[in-house]
């Protein structure tokens, strides 16, 4: 061959290269998973280590090592954390046995930082002489963000989740249905995208013990959560609040083993009914929930909770509505 004459391309070494890094991104990525699950088993996965750089650092490094003559477009580059993400998802559900609330949350973090990680490969790829030493320093930086992240404050805040319905019933016919409805039927309430499609648990029944401030509604969801509403507001015909107990704790798990609703990074606190009396007979009936979290993602949490809780409390007073304008309710 002259001197002069390109070098012929390995296409078949390529491919192989390209099927060894992914089976070293899968490895070091389930690595880094069981050292925080390990280290840190109360919220280590909740941490800017797992859900922002870690994704960035193998999208970086798959998308180097997918265009050995640095030839891709940047849509190849950002296409990379897309079949990451495919394949997150499977060793997800069959391997880790992750709940698919988990997962939900999850995408779009990994999607939005892998590609800010590929994106920036694509623009380092020519200007960089010696790819062995990228792919290193990539794949370094989780685990010092891992190092790093226990010494950074977490922020706190609080959230409300508020939904409305209007009824066509008065408030006295409505007020029962508030203190507890104890036989919720299959088919009652309204599809929603959390309890239908991503598969959040149901409500079964409610049912009040006691009268007034002190007493306790018992409430049962699907066929494993039980917890307690502590009766603090009582105006009767206008207000029920309460304060949420939950006991058993890996019965949530069972649902969703990283979301439990009094973790030490999210805590579903207070809720409560209020009714608003209208013209015509109708009546307004609020029902509104607070939480509490600390995430380094807090503003991205809230928005999960309008959607999750959002979801719930929409089905809870369409439950309510269908029950007060039934016939002879």
């Amino acid at each position: 061959m002259d001197k002069g004459e390109p070098r012929p391309r390995d296409y078949c070494g390529a491919a192989l290269r390209i099927v060894a890094a992914v089976a070293v991104a899968a490895a070091f990525a389930l690595g880094v998973y069981t050292l925080l699950e390990a280290s840190r088993p109360v919220n280590g996965l909740i941490g800017f280590a797992f859900l922002l750089v870690l994704p960035a650092a193998i999208s970086a490094f798959v998308a180097y090592v997918a265009d050995p003559w640095g030839e891709r477009r940047l849509a190849g580059y950002v296409m990379v954390p897309v079949w990451l993400l495919v394949a997150v998802v499977v060793v997800s559900v069959f391997t880790l046995k992750e709940g698919t609330v988990c997962i939900v949350m999850l995408a779009p973090l990994w999607l939005g930082s892998g590609a800010a990680g590929a994106a920036l490969t694509y623009h380092l790829r020519r200007r960089l002489k010696r790819g062995r030493t990228y792919c290193l320093t990539v794949l370094a930086l989780p685990l010092l963000a891992v190092q790093v992240e226990p010494h950074l404050p977490t922020p706190a805040a609080e959230a409300t989740v508020s939904r409305s319905i209007v009824i066509a019933a008065p408030p006295e016919r409505i007020w029962p249905l508030l203190r507890g409805i104890p036989d919720v039927r299959p088919g009652e309430g309204r599809w929603n995208l959390s309890q239908d499609v991503i598969g959040v648990p149901r409500p079964l029944g409610a049912r009040l013990v006691g009268e007034g401030v002190g007493a306790e509604r018992l409430a049962s969801w699907g066929e494993e959560i039980r917890f307690r509403e502590q009766i603090t507001e009582w105006s009767s015909g206008r207000r029920i609040g309460w304060r949420f107990i939950f006991n058993d704790i890996d019965a949530w798990r069972f649902t969703d083993r990283h979301l439990t609703p009094d973790s030490p990074y999210f805590r579903v606190t207070t809720g409560g009914y209020s009714l608003t009396p209208l013209d015509a007979g109708h009546t307004r009936v609020t029902l509104d929930t607070r939480y509490w979290m600390k995430t380094p993602v807090n503003g991205y949490a809230a928005l999960w909770g309008e959607v999750f809780l959002g979801d719930l409390e929409g089905n809870l007073l369409a439950l309510v509505k269908q029950r007060a304008e039934r016939p002879g309710a």
